[in-house]
């Protein structure tokens, strides 16, 4: 297991590579980042195993616009990662384009050899 700081990066840097490959639809980069156990939490409150996450992106029906996210703070817990953070994002879920402004919480599991992203929950912001 890598010391803390390292891995606060190798979690700041999966987050990165995860990001990207939402925003290209590249849903194979995406599974190699996903925990086989993964609970993704979408806005409306819809939550998504990682093959049904991996299906709707590889099937266009979520497209992600517009990324921005900026990570807050990145607690490590022995093999476990919280990212605390903000996303805004422009996307079209089901042919509806959509505006999301969240706070953010990601929770990264070292899992075979690496980081997997093992849960996601947004919370819109206050307007």
């Amino acid at each position: 297991m890598p010391g803390t700081e390292e891995a606060a990066a190798q979690i700041r840097a999966a987050e990165d590579r995860r990001y990207a490959a939402m925003l290209a639809a590249d849903a194979g980069t995406l599974a190699g980042l996903l925990s086989d156990d993964l609970v993704y939490t979408h806005t409306s409150g819809v939550r998504d195993t990682k093959q049904a996450l991996l299906s709707k992106i590889s099937g266009g029906s979520l497209v992600y616009v517009r990324l921005e996210h900026s990570v807050g703070q990145v607690i490590v817990l022995g093999d476990a990662g919280l990212v605390i953070g903000e996303l805004r994002a422009d996307i079209v879920s089901d042919g509806h384009p959509r505006r999301l402004a969240n706070s953010v919480l990601a929770v990264w599991a070292a899992q075979d050899g690496g980081w997997r992203l093992a849960a996601f929950q947004p919370t819109p912001l206050p307007s």
